[in-house]
């Protein structure tokens, strides 16, 4: 490292570089300690005493009113941007906030309102609705229909023309509540696949998790799930961990069915997904499962 970065890093406050290396940690808790504190010129010993340090009244605060605003954002779907949570506080908490305080704090969690602004002449803009990831790798569920992942997989057949299987996976026993296969990765895929998911519910309103493909960042998908009362969560991005169940069955599938045939036609195709996911969900017993199959498990507790 250079003489003039060194002397550029030693000018920033040492509770920003202390405030940097806990993110860095919070994100990837395998990164050295070590490192990270020579890396930005400051001691371990100084770093465990920032952590161990009170937290100031406003810290605390922000810390309230960010629960606050996630509270209240993923209660209204993502339709409230930065003022109307400001108004909403105030009414509802009793509290009053600066706007530029919100909005920092809504820019730190990584929420915006899924509402497209107008924007001035002809050109059409496009339409992005980003969730925060709050399914947060906690992939347990104590009951069938809490918790829901998805996702879109690429597959070929004949000489390289390509097919896509979308599916809704559960995370309480790993069944698979409805899935499509298609030729085409698009929208029609994917709301087909989740107006067949949605219909098996009665009451219970699942956390609906997904990556950011445009598919599930699309105004279609905010009103399917909005309609049938589904609350959503993103992966971030460049975090395939984020949605490692659905990763998981995709492996488990072309492992077991997929990778180790070659297709001639697009039906010998569909056939074999069918009969794998009957077999998956009916047949395929799961250690994890007290040994039953995700069928098995998910009538124990009807």
């Amino acid at each position: 490292m250079g003489r003039d970065r060194k002397e550029e890093i030693i000018q920033v406050p040492k509770k920003i570089r202390f405030k940097a290396i806990k993110e860095a940690l919070d994100d990837d808790p395998k990164l050295n300690i070590r490192s990270l504190c020579k890396m930005l010129k400051v001691s371990r010993s100084g770093y465990y005493r920032y952590l161990s340090a009170p937290k100031s009244n406003r810290c605390l605060e922000n810390e309230w009113l960010s629960e606050i605003i996630k509270k209240e954002f993923h209660a209204l779907k993502g339709i409230y941007g930065a003022r109307r949570i400001k108004i909403l506080i105030e009414r509802k908490y009793g509290k009053r906030y600066n706007l530029k305080r919100i909005k920092r704090l809504m820019r730190k969690l990584g929420i915006t309102s899924s509402i497209r602004r107008k924007r001035k002449g002809c050109t059409k803009s496009g339409y992005s609705n980003y969730e925060e990831n709050v399914l947060g790798r906690d992939f347990t569920a104590k009951a069938p229909n809490e918790k829901w992942v998805t996702d879109v997989t690429y597959l070929e057949y004949g000489s390289g023309q390509k097919a896509y299987l979308s599916a809704v996976k559960d995370l309480y026993d790993g069944y698979i509540v409805s899935f499509e296969i298609g030729k085409r990765n698009d929208n029609r895929l994917v709301m087909r696949t989740l107006e067949k998911a949605f219909k098996t519910l009665d009451e219970v309103k699942p956390l609906l998790h997904s990556d950011r493909g445009y598919q599930y960042t699309s105004k279609e998908y905010v009103y399917i799930t909005s309609k049938y009362g589904v609350s959503r969560s993103m992966s971030r991005v460049a975090k395939c961990l984020d949605n490692a169940p659905m990763e998981s069955f995709w492996s488990h599938f072309k492992v077991e069915c997929y990778s180790w045939k070659k297709y001639k036609t697009y039906e010998e195709l569909v056939e074999d997904i069918n009969d794998y996911i009957e077999f998956y969900n009916t047949q395929r017993y799961q250690t994890k499962l007290n040994s039953l199959t995700p069928e098995e498990y998910r009538n124990q507790a009807a």
